[in-house]
């Protein structure tokens, strides 16, 4: 079976990245994001060591993400939902088969008008650690992915 080479984007909030991936059987974020994407893609590419012409397809985040640029690239484009792309990144990072992720929290972060430098989560728990008095909250678990 031919190898699947992917050049896989993740664009939300302020933060953008580039990775290489081998397949197995309210921020004004276009601009930030044009600014930035050469050079990633560039890094990630002689990291990888490969050409884009070696690159099967494209991947990008979806719901919330911005693909329509990527059609220039003429390859097949692959749309990853951000929901999902969370929950298996807590999968991977801690191991668990299970894991509980906190999401949205660039929504949260708005509400409270912190900053989304260097990243939501960071500033939210920096705000909550210096608060003296906390009351334990139940426990409750809704998906919101689609």
């Amino acid at each position: 079976m031919k190898k699947m080479i992917a050049l896989g984007f993740e664009g939300s909030a302020n933060k953008i990245g580039v990775g290489v991936t081998i397949l197995a059987p309210s921020l004004e974020t276009a601009p930030h994001h044009l600014q930035l994407i050469h050079p990633l893609i560039k890094s990630a590419l002689e990291t990888a060591q490969i050409t884009p012409k070696e690159i099967y397809c494209l991947c990008y985040t979806k719901g919330p993400g911005m693909g329509a640029p990527l059609q220039l690239w003429k390859k097949p484009i692959v749309a990853v939902n951000h929901c999902s792309a969370h929950i298996e990144m807590g999968r991977i990072v801690t191991g668990a088969y299970d894991p509980v992720v906190l999401y949205l929290l660039a929504t949260f972060d708005r509400v409270l008008t912190l900053s989304n430098d260097p990243s939501p989560g960071y500033n939210i728990e920096q705000m909550a650690s210096s608060f003296r008095k906390r009351i334990e909250l139940p426990y409750i678990s809704h998906g919101n992915c689609s």
